[in-house]
């Protein structure tokens, strides 16, 4: 593990010299590949080391956290053309990737839990220093407070967790009975707040509407998923507990989910529309980890990896127009298939993925869900019903009203992408849908 670590941070003193954007993208995408050829094993923990080890659940998020970062370098190439401190831009995104694959590959909870909060940092940093509106501060400040204050109890909690059992060790830790109630609520909750489920999601949406493309990409890429990831890990600690009350997370997630579609359908701007829908799929996913079977946490895991390449392809599509137009207001970007023809075909084939059509990695996600929730409670397929069908219907009117229609007046130019650009949708959408053929990897 070590040595994708220090490949990773010998790469950061290039961040110091002059010119070598590209040649970071470059490292950056090898050493993705390094770590996708170099997996030999899935049962179990392997290549461990000091304090770091990956299993299968983890590897799949550690990958996704190479390529998501490498795709932010891609994707922000105005950062570079304009010379606005690109290099800063190039050490925080390579300080980002350090803090989540730390994280995703933290052996003990301690560790786990102040990689997770580092990971806050330089997402903050994106947001001030590269966002758009004024507001960046304000959504700045909602997303350290909602994720600080709903995690620090956690903190509390991992003490009195090592002065019951005196590890942190994941693999040596046992379940705790009925001892400590709040224990669980406060672990629990402090990953819900990160992934985020309904009543605790307003943080999203604003720092997704004020983030650059890279600091959206990150968000709905990867940092959604450490709460997933988290919530997998410390299942095993509190299942007595969690067989009396996840019930109550459980409906809460769902009918969230479907609560959050119904504000989808009213959204004007093109990436809080794209930022609730990431809401409407991660409450899935809460669901599929919260009835505590195989069906769902593999499926949680495969819809994980799926949402993040498809959300953040959404995003690097939204920001495209935006780069086009200076608006992502869908009551100005319609029509866009007269302007940008080609890239209406992108829209469709992530539109179309959002929604969980086959071939892409979120169908076999949601039959996995949908299988362990029908399994826990067969009444349930009332809110699956609502989730499944209102996520095809929001993408459907994301899609037909950005792409037809008659376009905006002040549009006075046809414009085709550039060759960046249609390379990065298609590293999104590429691996989305060749991970299907891979259903086994997920199901083992």
């Amino acid at each position: 593990m070590l040595k994708y670590l220090f490949m990773i941070i010998f790469l950061t003193p290039l961040c110091l010299l002059e010119n070598c954007w590209w040649l970071v993208h470059s490292l950056m995408f090898l050493s993705s590949f390094i770590f996708m050829f170099l997996i030999y094993s899935y049962a179990d923990l392997n290549m461990i080391s000091y304090f770091f080890g990956v299993d299968y659940f983890s590897f799949g998020l550690i990958l996704l956290s190479f390529w998501i970062c490498s795709l932010m370098i891609t994707a922000s190439g105005s950062i570079y053309l304009s010379s606005y401190h690109s290099n800063f831009f190039v050490f925080i995104i390579l300080f980002l990737l350090i803090m989540l694959y730390c994280s995703f590959s933290s052996l003990n909870l301690l560790s786990f839990y102040i990689f997770f909060e580092a990971s806050l940092v330089p997402t903050l940093l994106l947001i001030l220093g590269w966002g758009y509106q004024p507001e960046r501060l304000q959504a700045g400040v909602y997303l350290i407070f909602y994720t600080l204050v709903a995690s620090l109890p956690l903190l509390l909690v991992l003490f009195k967790i090592y002065s019951v059992s005196n590890t942190l060790y994941f693999p040596l830790l046992l379940d705790f009975g009925s001892y400590y109630f709040m224990f669980y609520v406060f672990i629990i909750f402090a990953f819900l707040v990160k992934m985020p489920m309904f009543l605790f999601h307003l943080w999203l949406p604003k720092a997704h509407v004020e983030a650059p493309i890279s600091g959206s990409m990150i968000l709905a890429g990867v940092l959604l998923k450490l709460g997933g990831y988290g919530i997998f890990r410390v299942m095993k600690v509190v299942s007595y507990l969690g067989l009396s009350f996840n019930y109550f997370w459980l409906s809460l997630g769902l009918s969230g989910g479907v609560i959050v579609s119904f504000i989808c359908f009213r959204q004007v701007d093109l990436k809080s529309l794209i930022a609730y829908s990431s809401v409407a799929h991660m409450s899935m996913v809460i669901g599929g980890l919260m009835t505590m079977n195989w069906w769902g946490c593999m499926g949680s895991l495969s819809l994980m990896i799926g949402h993040g390449l498809c959300s953040s392809g959404l995003f690097c599509l939204s920001n495209i127009i935006y780069e086009r137009l200076g608006s992502r207001s869908l009551l100005i970007n319609k029509g866009m298939i007269n302007l940008m023809p080609s890239m209406a075909l992108w829209w469709f084939l992530l539109s179309s993925s959002n929604m969980a059509a086959p071939p892409s990695l979120n169908l076999l996600g949601e039959l996995g869900l949908l299988n362990s929730i029908m399994s826990w409670c067969s009444l349930s397929f009332l809110t699956l019903i609502f989730l499944s069908f209102f996520s095809a219907v929001y993408t459907l009117y994301m899609y037909s009203y950005s792409q037809h229609g008659s376009y905006y007046s002040g549009v006075y130019t046809c414009s085709l992408g550039y060759l960046r650009e249609y390379h990065l949708l298609f590293l999104h959408w590429f691996p989305l849908n060749i991970l299907c053929l891979k259903g086994e990897y997920f199901f083992m």
